[in-house]
């Protein structure tokens, strides 16, 4: 613990460091040979050697799988995923997340000694793949305990090669995918209790009926929407609800790597907005920038109204499902009433 504590230290004084230089000539984290690079996470160079000492320590001489009687130890990558874990798992495990405060941009998530003291001791690992969380990897690869049980996302999805968009838990498709492969690795933990994770996991399945519902209602009752997107984070539910992304496709890849969009593609999305050539105009609460506050102007300038949206699951009070479909409700209420929703 000594030495867990002195490479955390060490890796605070860094951090610091790095933010009062910036993250220049440190490496951004892996990512999918299909997407460009992501914002790099100021701290996720800083020397893998820190995390793999940190992961080490922590977990040397620990093993993945117990009695039937301990609860598993998971992590979700994201809070989202976190929280699909622990409505599969139930009494049988206890759950952290690694993301999930509503008010940072995940993308400039700062890996610590912490959590690969975290992850080392983790029986179940669900993360989203992509890129998006390649952090995570590092993490596994440093001290993955014997058993350890990883679940990626973007490997029961199966997204077309060449997909720019990371944000699968927005698409109808993906949760009960994970709900089924969080049953399955719990069941390999703890056998004794699979008729318990398997009848779980068919209530999460049931209980987005109403979500599909609602997508589905939208979708008959606004069919073809256009509407205007500062990046793809909710694009996937937008397309199950039949809506149409005009807003160009650089432009939002852009703005999800952090860096300047084309002057044409900001001035096609100001075109869109001014000229009320959409309905609405969702934008991501937790990345803000002067490139989206301008479009956020403009906006209400024209009077089109604005519905925030979230990369990880707001908190307190949400769990998926409800989280879902308070996103489909200020969808439908911008569209049918012009009203913004800027937060939950």
């Amino acid at each position: 613990m000594l030495v867990l504590r002195l490479v955390l230290r060490y890796y605070e004084l860094v951090a610091q460091r790095v933010r009062q230089g910036g993250s220049r000539g440190f490496p951004a984290c892996p990512v999918h040979p299909s997407l460009p690079a992501r914002r790099p996470a100021l701290a996720l160079g800083v020397g893998t050697c820190l995390l793999v000492t940190a992961a080490a320590v922590a977990g040397c001489g620990r093993v993945a799988t117990g009695a039937a009687g301990a609860r598993v130890r998971a992590i979700g990558a994201e809070n989202e995923y976190a929280n699909v874990i622990s409505q599969v798992g139930g009494r049988y495990v206890q759950v952290s997340a690694v993301m999930g405060n509503p008010d940072v941009d995940p993308h400039d998530f700062e890996a610590s000694a912490r959590l690969a003291s975290e992850v080392s001791q983790a029986q179940l690992v669900v993360q989203n793949g992509l890129g998006y969380d390649g952090f995570m990897n590092k993490l596994e690869a440093a001290a993955s305990p014997p058993g350890q049980r990883v679940v990626v996302v973007a490997d029961l999805v199966h997204p077309r090669p060449g997909t720019f968009n990371p944000h699968l838990w927005y698409s109808p498709a993906t949760m009960p995918l994970v709900a089924g492969a969080v049953a399955r690795e719990l069941t390999r933990l703890q056998p004794s209790h699979g008729a318990y994770f398997e009848e779980r996991a068919r209530a999460f399945d049931a209980s987005l009926a109403p979500w599909h519902k609602a997508l589905a209602a939208f979708a008959k009752a606004y069919p073809g929407t256009p509407v205007a997107v500062t990046e793809p984070v909710a694009d996937f539910m937008l397309a199950a609800a039949r809506a149409r992304v005009l807003t160009p496709r650089p432009l939002q890849t852009a703005v999800m790597d952090g860096i300047d969009p084309s002057p044409q593609d900001v001035a096609a999305q100001d075109s869109l907005l001014a000229h009320h050539r959409v309905k609405v105009l969702l934008y991501n609460v937790q990345v803000t920038d002067p490139v989206t506050a301008g479009f956020l102007a403009t906006a209400r300038r024209a009077g089109v109204p604005v519905v925030g949206v979230y990369e990880t699951m707001p908190a307190p009070g949400y769990d998926y499902q409800s989280w879902m479909m308070a996103e489909v409700r200020a969808l439908s209420r911008a569209v049918a009433h012009g009203r913004s929703t800027v937060g939950f």
